[in-house]
């Protein structure tokens, strides 16, 4: 992919509410940039597998309980799965993740870089 190791400025972080999300077109994916309560901005496919449908930036954000860890997730607003804004885990079905890619916050701007390796 072209452009991958180079970092994308996509907003200021004051632009994304916390436990919220925007969608932004980086290296010509669609990614979805999520904001949680306590300030850590995690990026991911916006692409929603289950409903074929670019709407993850518009996902409920919260915390599962899984093992004793407290996940990070962001619900897809069409059917509910939830994914790992970690990893891009679905938590709802093991078989399923979606892409995640690395991000930083640097003098209040939000920047996303690429795809991270999947684990």
């Amino acid at each position: 992919m072209s452009g991958e190791g180079e970092w994308v400025a996509v907003c200021g972080i004051d632009r994304i509410d916390p436990e919220g999300g925007v969608a932004a077109l980086v290296h010509g994916e669609a990614v979805a940039v999520i904001r949680t309560y306590d300030d850590v901005v995690y990026a991911l496919s916006n692409y929603d597998p289950f409903s074929h449908a670019s709407v993850l930036a518009r996902g409920i954000v919260g915390t599962r309980t899984l093992d004793g860890d407290e996940v990070p997730f962001v619900a897809s607003p069409m059917h509910k799965q939830a994914f790992d804004l970690r990893t891009g885990q679905c938590l709802d079905d093991e078989a399923v993740s979606v892409p995640t890619y690395e991000v930083r916050v640097s003098e209040g701007q939000v920047l996303i870089g690429g795809r991270r390796e999947a684990t």
